[in-house]
């Protein structure tokens, strides 16, 4: 009689690579770009001939982690469009679910180390940018949200506020996160707002900045 056995094995390296692209988010957020690959194997509770039989390379583990952390943030804002009647709480449900997701790491794991032109991560980009424009959309249309704000500030915003500090020494203000985003949130109400310089920021706009 003939065991099968490949199934199990596909699974098992599913596992492997999920728990592999997890532990590298992590000790991406806390070391940087340059965490270490062993660190990281370490963390994923695989040898390090697992972690290169997944990943040739740490540039491809970054594309990786940048991929599935967008991913994480786009199916954050559909939940969010989908489950909350109220389109503010929209807004305010995915601010905080993408803070939990450090997207302010991904600017600092990208720059320098993946071409921008990559298409893979070019389109998941562009999901998240109709995501996150389709919710302030929404809550600008229901007079919710103060129509001088673009999305690409709440992005700007979200980004400065979740990304690590650099420096081993520096105070782990992590806790702090939700609690200013919420401040951010109050500030975006269309209740009495008080008038912003500038002009709103668009996603377009910050994707030609970077």
């Amino acid at each position: 009689m003939t065991t099968v056995t490949a199934p199990r094995r596909r699974s098992d390296a599913t596992r492997n690579r999920e728990r592999i692209v997890a532990a590298a988010r992590e000790a991406f957020v806390e070391y940087g770009a340059l965490a270490p690959l062993d660190e990281i194997a370490r963390r994923a509770g695989v040898g390090n001939a697992t972690l290169y039989r997944n990943f040739a390379d740490r540039r491809t583990l970054i594309q990786q982690v940048s991929l599935a952390v967008i991913d994480r943030v786009v199916a954050h804002a559909h939940a969010a469009a989908a489950e909350e009647p109220d389109s503010f709480a929209a807004v305010s449900r995915f601010v905080h679910a993408a803070a939990d997701e450090r997207i302010g790491a991904l600017c600092s794991l990208l720059s320098g180390t993946i071409d921008p032109d990559d298409p893979e991560l070019a389109d998941a980009r562009a999901e998240m940018r109709q995501a996150t424009e389709d919710l302030v959309a929404r809550a600008q249309a229901d007079g919710l949200l103060r129509t001088d704000v673009g999305a690409g500030d709440i992005v700007v915003a979200m980004s400065q506020l979740t990304r690590p500090l650099p420096g081993a020494a520096c105070l782990d203000l992590g806790p702090l996160v939700h609690r200013h985003l919420q401040l951010l949130l109050d500030g975006l109400r269309t209740t009495t707002p008080s008038p912003l310089p500038g002009h709103a920021v668009t996603l377009e706009e910050l994707s030609r900045r970077a």
